[in-house]
């Protein structure tokens, strides 16, 4: 699906998140965030959280299980630990996401790309998925107990039917590809731009990724995420009980 074009007054920031570096910030309900590969062959992995009460953050299983998939797109929801809502996908042009393989650590990049501290390369210094989340989840009196499966946007990743061995697809989200989240409760989200940890490219070659926030349509009895499963329809529930208090 084609991302829609968003007016002018209903555009509230614009951001843009370098490559292989991190961000985090509040995102309150009613807002939408459009993610931007603006050169292709990004990898943008996510964590959620209540920034109300920070033990409630994004749930993988619950996401997956209740929406019968593997992957994430267009129609689908992003599920709480409490049965809440997020953020639902409203609009894709990329088609696929991976939510099962999480963000690397210091010892995979080290393997892959070697050694480049902020010592000796500044701000070309190699940058993992893992370190990146802390730093950002720190600001908020989060650590490493807090980290769990993240939403790797612009990655496909597969698996064999045989044995199960996971695929990263190369050049899988084209320059200019977006997904939007439309936000149905107050949340908290950190981000970082390090590569996939699938990613065979043997030379670290991160991507950036651009946020444009607005204002968007509250969700309609027809909403397509509202009825994408007979689950989600009772997550919103849930999530709007919630708002009301």
């Amino acid at each position: 699906m084609n991302a829609p074009d968003i007016s002018s007054d209903r555009l509230r920031w614009e951001h843009t998140v370098p490559a292989g570096t991190h961000w985090s910030g509040l995102i309150r309900r009613g807002m939408a965030l459009r993610i931007v590969d603006i050169e292709g062959g990004a990898n943008a992995s996510l964590l959620f959280f209540n920034p109300e009460d920070k033990l409630e953050r994004y749930n993988m299983p619950d996401t997956l299980k209740a929406q019968h998939t593997a992957f994430l797109t267009r129609g689908h929801c992003l599920y709480s630990d409490m049965g809440r809502i997020f953020c639902s996908i409203t609009a894709d042009t990329v088609g696929w996401h991976d939510p099962l393989c999480g963000v690397s650590d210091a010892a995979l990049a080290a393997e892959k790309y070697g050694l480049a501290p902020y010592g000796a390369k500044r701000n070309e210094m190699i940058r993992n998925g893992r370190d990146s989340l802390l730093v950002e989840l720190g600001k908020y009196g989060l650590g490493k107990r807090d980290l769990g499966p993240t939403v790797n946007l612009f990655s496909k990743v597969t698996a064999d039917e045989a044995d199960g061995a996971l695929h990263f697809h190369a050049g899988h989200s084209p320059a200019g590809g977006t997904v939007d989240l439309r936000f149905e409760m107050n949340t908290l989200v950190a981000l970082s731009t390090a590569p996939h940890p699938l990613d065979p490219n043997p030379d670290y070659a991160p991507r950036p990724v651009r946020l444009i926030a607005w204002h968007a349509d509250a969700p309609a009895a027809d909403d397509t995420c509202r009825n994408f499963r007979p689950e989600n329809g009772r997550g919103f529930e849930n999530t709007e009980r919630y708002n009301a208090c």
